[in-house]
């Protein structure tokens, strides 16, 4: 897994536009890691969507992760899925995943993103950077949290929340391996030319740190 840039496709964020559409222009935009996030269908009405996302994720050599729903992540094998702190916890949810399933959690402080990667985490999603209408709820932490955990977190660290390419160097700089995007990309008019602009800015904010962190 590549976890530079996680895009995440959103229906209500991509504003009625196919999610097919978008994800083949991000893929071309160079993202490597995708993942699916959906609030209000019930799990049998996505799943054709979802085998459909799959499937153009696995001829592309992309890792596609499902947000919240082991269950479907299960019966897709998906590689892998994220889980939020209201979710299953990290150990149930490994009773269900296959062996090699990458297991993705969000954590908003510095206790949560210790007891994360204590319970196995794939990587460490951190949120929320900047302010965002996608997760209102979510608690600004800003990237000084990503700094507070950089010494201590060992799988991947990844900021989530508000991030945009204008941001974005922010965030790398203060030791995210990656970030995930859901408005920046799925909203704009161009999801390949957000694509690119996101990996271009993380490219260069990482010529001030370091290589990413591949798993």
């Amino acid at each position: 897994m590549d976890p530079s840039l996680c895009v995440i496709l959103d229906r209500e964020a991509a504003g009625g536009r196919s999610l097919p559409e978008i994800l083949d222009a991000v893929i071309a935009g160079g993202c490597r890691l995708v993942q699916l996030r959906e609030k209000a269908w019930p799990s049998g009405r996505l799943l054709p969507l979802a085998e459909a996302l799959r499937d153009r994720c696995r001829r592309a050599g992309v890792t596609f992760i499902v947000n919240d729903r082991v269950d479907l992540a299960v019966v897709l094998d998906a590689d892998g899925v994220h889980l939020g702190q209201d979710d299953l916890p990290p150990r149930a949810a490994r009773l269900l995943l296959r062996p090699g399933m990458i297991l993705g959690l969000s954590t908003h402080s510095v206790g949560q993103a210790r007891a994360a990667q204590a319970e196995g985490a794939g990587y460490v999603a951190v949120g929320s950077m900047f302010v965002t209408r996608t997760k209102p709820d979510f608690e600004l932490v800003g990237p000084d949290l990503v700094r507070k955990l950089r010494p201590e977190v060992h799988v991947p660290l990844i900021g989530i929340g508000g991030i945009t390419p204008e941001n974005v160097g922010e965030v790398i700089r203060a030791g995210a391996d990656g970030v995930a995007a859901i408005s920046a990309v799925c909203a704009a008019p161009d999801p390949a030319a957000a694509t690119r602009r996101f990996l271009d800015a993380i490219r260069e904010a990482r010529g001030l740190t370091r290589p990413g962190r591949p798993l």
